[in-house]
């Protein structure tokens, strides 16, 4: 039983295990958002994959969208869960800081997320002829996940909140995200390119800190604005 007694990073924690659990036992997020991931690879890869010359350009939008899109629908699934049986009402009622349920399901959009993101890029790099094996570049995408996903799993908490009691939630949902999600999406496309083309990851460091910037902005705005977002 959460009780006040329980520090902020406890409640966060179990919230974040519940959401975890629930996945462990369906699997219904990582499996609908992966298959889905996996067929814009697939179809992308088929339709626009014109040689080696052409995966500098293409593979990194490919991986980008795949994982864009995904996440949505992954957000999408995680607050449903919360709206069926009105398991929301009882989550908000529990002695429980607003901003630990925030960070809690953050944690849980992002470990989805890159588990998407662990089938999305080796499946890239497999139809896309991707020296994956190159130390500079598997460590490259590697920090480029590492450093869009937080931004994007915090943005997406956050509105998911805002629009878990409208009628059209899917949609708004959306066209809210995406637009915010642009700064982080396009500096991990233009970042994946240059790493592509041949660039050092020494020489990426713009990149970096533009996702960076995203990510601690909707995190702190998480924090601060998700139990007055979710009362509203």
């Amino acid at each position: 039983m959460v009780t006040n007694r329980v520090g902020w990073g406890r409640q966060a924690w179990l919230i974040f295990k519940k959401d975890l659990a629930v996945e462990v036992a369906t699997g219904e997020v990582v499996t609908t958002s992966g298959f889905f991931a996996l067929l814009v690879v697939v179809i992308a890869s088929l339709s626009f994959f014109a040689g080696p010359n052409s995966r500098t350009e293409v593979a990194p939008g490919v991986i980008w969208v795949a994982i864009a899109f995904a996440s949505v629908l992954a957000l999408s699934r995680t607050w449903q869960r919360e709206r069926e049986l009105d398991a929301l009402s009882g989550l908000l009622i529990l002695p429980v800081r607003r901003s630990a349920i925030f960070a809690g399901k953050a944690l849980g959009v992002l470990a989805f997320t890159l588990a998407i993101e662990l089938v999305v890029v080796p499946t890239t790099a497999l139809l896309f002829d991707l020296p994956l094996g190159e130390l500079n570049l598997s460590l490259g995408l590697a920090a480029f996940c590492a450093c869009a996903t937080p931004g994007v799993a915090a943005a997406g908490t956050l509105f998911g909140a805002m629009t878990v009691r409208t009628g059209a939630r899917d949609l708004v949902l959306a066209v809210v995200l995406f637009p915010l999600l642009a700064p982080t999406l396009l500096a991990a496309v233009a970042g994946t390119r240059e790493l592509l083309g041949g660039a050092p990851l020494a020489t990426l460091g713009d990149y970096f800190a533009l996702m960076g910037v995203f990510g601690v902005v909707f995190v702190a705005g998480g924090v601060g604005l998700f139990g007055a977002l979710i009362e509203a």
